[in-house]
């Protein structure tokens, strides 16, 4: 494997891409931010008595929603569930907006909705509906609630970054989609996600992050910048289903780039590391330490000996609004 080429196809990823978009967005909309509300995480966190509430909200690419709308759907409580467990808290409900050309062609998005609505447990509540587009759209937001953050500000040199994938999943093709929840038994789907307040609430974990469409090497990627800090980290340590062999370039890009159904990045201090990783693996969950935090603000990645550096977080904002939106 030649590293330099896996960081240049990484940063070509249509998933950093996307991600990369967010940066000019937040230059615009940083000046009217409350004061106490930091951007980055997976959820707006308001401050709420004892708590916070959580808010978030996920839109859907046009393509991925006409061609796999049933999915599409399911993707939409599910995602928007594990980014409220990513940052310690419950969810509360959701609710969806769709755009579709006629009524028919919406009601398998409403029922991919419906479903995950009754396997996480989590109510729709309301929404918004136009069946008279010219083409198939989907947003969802949701509603929640913590009793302690995780966030991805708090990350700390000398902590070790983990990794939490469930492998118990098989591809949804075409897409780069790994798809260990609709086969997987609603209790343990729900007990699953319960690891993360659990560990918030115990102190035992400093910061976290659902990884996203940016795969696991760009969720550590946000998580770490908004930290103001870097790793390295291990490719071989990430925990990868059997069948990609690290020889074979096109299908760990793959992976990378990947958008898990349960996968998270986690910075955890190291007194903590060993019940966090123990966890995990009770639940039959793969979860390893892929890399060390450092104060030097670069994220490199190592294999085989091989070091290269995949992003400068000091020299170029990825998700962030620059310098101004690092402060404090």
């Amino acid at each position: 494997m030649n590293l330099q080429r896996l960081c240049d196809a990484l940063l070509a990823s249509r998933g950093f891409a996307h991600k990369r978009d967010i940066s000019p967005v937040m230059r615009q909309l940083s000046p009217v931010l409350p004061a106490g509300i930091r951007v980055g995480d997976d959820c707006a966190a308001i401050p709420d008595g004892d708590g916070h509430l959580l808010f978030a909200i996920e839109g859907f690419v046009e393509d991925f929603v006409e061609k796999m709308p049933w999915f599409a759907g399911y993707c939409g409580v599910m995602v928007n569930v594990s980014d409220i467990y990513a940052m310690g808290g419950r969810p509360l409900a959701v609710v969806d907006a769709v755009w579709s050309a006629g009524s028919q062609a919406g009601a398998p998005v409403l029922e991919g909705l419906s479903e995950a609505s009754r396997r996480y447990g989590v109510p729709i509540v309301g929404g918004h509906t136009n069946a008279r587009t010219e083409r198939s759209q989907l947003a969802v937001a949701i509603v929640g609630r913590a009793k302690r953050l995780l966030t991805s500000f708090d990350a700390r040199p000398g902590d070790k970054l983990l990794m939490a994938i469930d492998l118990r999943g098989e591809w949804q093709h075409p897409y780069p989609y790994w798809n260990a929840s609709t086969s997987a038994p609603a209790e343990r789907l729900r007990a699953d996600l319960e690891l993360f307040p659990a560990l918030a609430e115990s102190g035992l974990c400093d910061a976290a992050k659902d990884i996203s469409m940016a795969g696991a090497i760009g969720t550590a990627l946000m998580l770490l910048e908004c930290s103001k800090a870097g790793a390295s980290i291990d490719i071989d340590a990430i925990p990868r289903p059997d069948g990609i062999d690290l020889d074979d370039e096109a299908a760990l890009l793959r992976w990378l780039t990947a958008f898990p159904s349960y996968g998270f990045v986690l910075s955890v201090g190291g007194p903590h590391v060993d019940g966090v990783l123990g966890r995990f693996r009770e639940r039959g969950i793969a979860c390893a330490v892929v890399g060390q935090v450092h104060a030097l603000p670069q994220v490199t990645l190592c294999h085989a000996g091989q070091t290269a550096t995949l992003w400068d977080v000091a020299a170029q904002a990825f998700i962030t609004a620059g310098d101004e939106s690092r402060q404090g």
